[in-house]
């Protein structure tokens, strides 16, 4: 039976792009027993993913572990660069992972970071861990030889949680802020529009050209003409009522400002260090002092912790050169 000319119609012009859903992050459980090894509390894949989904987020793990690189002093069982990549697993995971190695002469080789995304605590064997490369077998590291360093979490002792996950869910929506922002504007419409229509067409094949042409004037080459002739039809018959007048308008300046602030305040990175352009006359205050308060409160600390590893190796490996902060004369 045919539809009748006066039925309402409805149909869409674009499906939703989904991104990383903060519940397959925050869905907390403890660390459970799989019969190999203890399962990290939270998702280790999505913190990595999300590393990057905020460029503040990305920029103040960065900051913290250029200034505790710049200050490192290498050791010939340490190199510069195996210390950045342990400092930035720990400042992305909360957890890092030294391995320490031996030849067959019993003398230590150069100690090399096992990423810390990968690791697990071996629940079959005290004081060992497991290596979960992708597409290979596990492998299992030699008993004692990996130093973990853990910040501490309150619900389980096996793995470390980093500082940062209050703030995930900012980084996320700053990220969704973001990625609409960018559909807004490929969308060839700025958000789309609706099209409603109240005269009945001589037949469902007018409906559909009129589908197929409203689709074809988006995306690439977009502003498109189209002309539309209605025989018959009344004033206001056919109505195009852009959405981004009404709902498009998602104050996208404050929510890039607010989810910002939020990841800023989980790191505790002062913005002028970050190179943030202030939006006030005053600005942000002097980076020199704010650089010098920022090092004392935050790195100074992360290098006691990372000291831990030479209590574990009874060998003065990891140390640190005095931050200097050298300006010219009159500077501010």
């Amino acid at each position: 039976m045919a539809e009748s000319p006066n039925q309402m119609q409805a149909f869409t012009f674009g499906d939703p792009t989904p991104v990383l859903d903060g519940r397959q992050l925050l869905d907390y459980v403890e660390s459970w027993n799989n019969g190999r090894w203890y399962e990290t509390p939270v998702n280790m894949d999505a913190l990595a993913r999300v590393f990057r989904a905020s460029p503040h987020h990305a920029s103040a793990i960065y900051c913290k572990r250029n200034l505790l690189a710049a200050t490192f002093v290498p050791h010939p069982l340490l190199s510069r660069q195996a210390f950045a990549q342990w400092s930035l697993d720990y400042l992305t995971f909360g957890n890092c992972y030294m391995e320490e190695q031996r030849n067959v002469l019993g003398r230590r080789m150069p100690l090399r970071p096992a990423l810390a995304k990968w690791c697990r605590r071996s629940s079959t064997k005290e004081d060992t861990y497991v290596y979960l490369q992708p597409a290979v077998e596990p492998h299992e590291f030699d008993k004692g030889r990996v130093f973990h360093l853990l910040e501490p979490d309150i619900n389980q002792e096996m793995y470390g949680l980093p500082e940062y996950l209050p703030a995930i869910q900012s980084a996320l929506l700053n990220e969704a802020g973001t990625l609409f922002r960018r559909k807004y504007y490929l969308n060839g419409s700025h958000a789309g529009y609706i099209l409603y229509m109240t005269d009945a067409l001589a037949d469902e094949a007018q409906i559909d050209n009129l589908r197929t042409a409203l689709k074809e004037s988006k995306g690439p080459g977009n502003f498109r003409n189209m002309f539309l002739y209605a025989p018959g039809g009344k004033k206001d018959g056919l109505q195009l009522m852009p959405i981004s007048e009404v709902a498009a308008k998602d104050d996208f300046f404050n929510i890039k400002s607010i989810t910002r602030d939020d990841v800023l305040a989980a790191h505790r990175v002062p913005p002028q260090v970050l190179g943030i352009v202030p939006t006030n006359n005053g600005g942000f205050g002097d980076v020199v002092r704010a650089g010098k308060v920022f090092f004392a409160n935050e790195i100074a600390p992360l290098q006691a912790r990372f000291a831990e590893l030479n209590d574990w190796l009874g060998d003065q490996v990891v140390s640190f050169k005095p931050y200097v902060v050298d300006t010219a004369e009159g500077a501010a």
